[in-house]
C-alpha cells in the first residue's frame, strides 16, 4: 500500500449522496418566491417512514410582536404555493402586515419544500413516501414553534386542502389556534372528492410517459397533466359557470382559450410526483384519525372561534358538507359565499369572491376571543 492510499472511514456513497431529483424551473424563487427553507433533518412520517433533511418552504410578511400575540398562519391548496396566497395579505386588507406577522408554509410535496422531484434516490419520484395532512401540521408546528417561539396563532385559515390543514391545527392544537376559517374545504375528506382524485391521479398516472413515476424529463407527462387540467375544469367551476360563459368576465375571449390560458397555464408546469403527494394526502385527509375515528368528538376539541366558508356552489367541497361539519364545532358559525366560480371561488376571476374572502376575514379577526 502506498503512502497516500489510507483505508477509507466509511463505505462508499449510496444513490442519495451522488445523484439528485429533477431540477424544474417552475420551483424557483424565481416564480415563487422569496422564500425561505426551514430544517428538520431527519423527520419521520405518520406512515412510517422517514425524510432526512427535510425542509420546509416558507414565507412571512410583517414583524412579530414583542409579545409574539399577532401572528396568522395560512397554509396553502393542492398544486400551489405559498405565493399563491399571497394575494389575501396587504396594506387595507384583513391580513394587513403593518398589524399581523403573517407565516405562508408550504406543504411537503408541494414543490418548494422536500418534494418527490428534488428529492434524490433512494425516495424521490416515483418512491416518495405517503405524506398525511398532519404531517404538515406538524412540521409547521416545529416552524411556528422552534423558529420563532409563537405559543399562540390568532388565525389559522386556508383554502381546499389549506382548509384540511386549518382543521388539523384547531384539532391537534386546540390551545394554540383562537380562531380557525376553514375555506371550502372539510374536516373529513368526502366520498366525491375521493373519487375526484383516484380520476385525477389515472389522469397522470395513464400517460405513456409516465414511467412509473420515473421519467427524466420534468415535461414529459404532458398528456397526462392535460387530461388532470380538464377534469378540473369540470369538477373546480360549476354549471352556471359555463352556462352563463362568466369566464369572460375573467377576460377569456374563447371557450378555447379559457381551457387552455386558465386550465393549461396552470397545470402543465407542474411536477406530476409533487401532485400524486397532494393528491394522496387531499384524500385521506380526515382529523377523527386523532380520536379513533369520531369525527364528532374530533370537531368537538375545537376552542377556536370557527368560520367555517364554503363557496355555495363548489362540487368538490359541497355546501352541505360545511354544514355537517359546522354543527359540530362548538364555536362556530357557518358563512357560504355565493359564486359561479365553485371550488375556484377563493382566485378572484369575480373581484366580489376575493372581497367577500376577504371581508369574511376582518369579521373573524375583529372577533374577540
Amino acid at each position: 500500500m502506498s503512502e497516500e492510499h489510507t483505508p477509507a472511514d466509511a463505505p462508499s456513497p449510496g444513490a442519495s449522496k451522488i445523484q439528485t431529483g429533477i431540477e424544474n424551473d417552475y420551483y424557483s424563487q424565481e416564480v415563487h418566491g422569496p422564500f425561505e427553507l426551514f430544517s428538520m433533518d431527519a423527520f419521520e412520517l405518520e406512515e412510517g417512514e422517514t425524510l432526512r433533511n427535510c425542509t420546509i418552504a416558507y414565507t412571512t410578511f410583517g414583524e412579530l410582536s414583542d409579545e409574539k400575540d399577532n401572528a396568522v398562519l395560512f397554509p396553502h391548496m393542492y398544486s400551489g404555493t405559498s405565493k399563491d396566497m399571497e394575494i389575501y395579505v396587504g396594506e387595507e386588507m384583513a391580513l394587513d402586515p403593518n398589524e399581523y406577522f403573517i407565516v405562508l408554509p408550504n406543504q411537503i410535496g408541494g414543490g418548494l419544500s422536500t418534494s418527490p422531484h428534488n428529492t434524490p434516490p433512494p425516495v424521490g419520484q416515483g418512491d416518495f413516501p405517503d405524506v398525511r395532512i398532519s404531517d404538515d401540521v406538524r412540521a409547521q408546528h416545529k416552524l411556528i414553534t422552534e423558529e420563532f417561539g409563537i405559543e399562540e396563532l390568532q388565525l389559522v385559515l386556508g383554502w381546499s386542502m389549506g382548509a384540511q390543514q386549518t382543521y388539523e391545527w384547531a384539532v391537534r392544537y386546540p390551545e394554540m389556534v383562537k380562531r380557525a376559517m376553514p375555506i371550502s374545504g372539510t374536516a373529513r375528506n368526502p366520498v366525491l372528492s375521493g373519487l375526484l382524485v383516484d380520476a385525477l391521479r389515472t389522469a397522470i398516472t395513464s400517460d405513456p410517459n409516465w414511467e412509473g413515476g420515473h421519467y427524466t424529463d420534468p415535461h414529459a407527462v404532458r398528456e397526462g397533466l392535460q387530461h388532470h387540467a380538464r377534469i378540473w375544469a369540470l369538477m373546480g367551476t360549476s354549471s352556471a359557470l359555463w352556462r352563463d360563459e362568466e369566464w369572460r368576465e375573467a377576460g377569456f375571449s374563447s371557450l378555447s382559450d379559457f381551457m387552455y390560458g386558465m386550465w393549461d397555464e396552470w397545470f402543465l408546469p407542474m411536477d406530476p410526483n409533487d401532485l400524486l403527494c397532494m393528491a394522496w394526502k387531499w384524500k385521506h385527509a380526515d382529523v377523527s384519525r386523532v380520536t379513533g375515528g369520531d369525527l364528532e368528538e374530533a370537531l368537538g376539541r375545537i376552542e377556536a372561534r370557527t368560520y367555517v366558508t364554503p363557496f355555495d356552489t363548489d362540487m368538490v367541497f359541497t355546501l352541505e358538507d360545511h354544514e355537517d361539519d359546522e354543527e359540530m364545532i362548538p364555536d362556530s358559525d357557518l358563512n357560504p359565499i355565493s359564486t359561479p366560480w365553485g371550488h375556484f371561488g377563493m382566485f378572484g376571476f369575480d373581484p366580489s369572491d376575493m372581497e367577500r374572502v376577504d371581508e369574511t376575514i376582518g369579521e373573524l379577526l375583529d372577533e374577540s376571543v
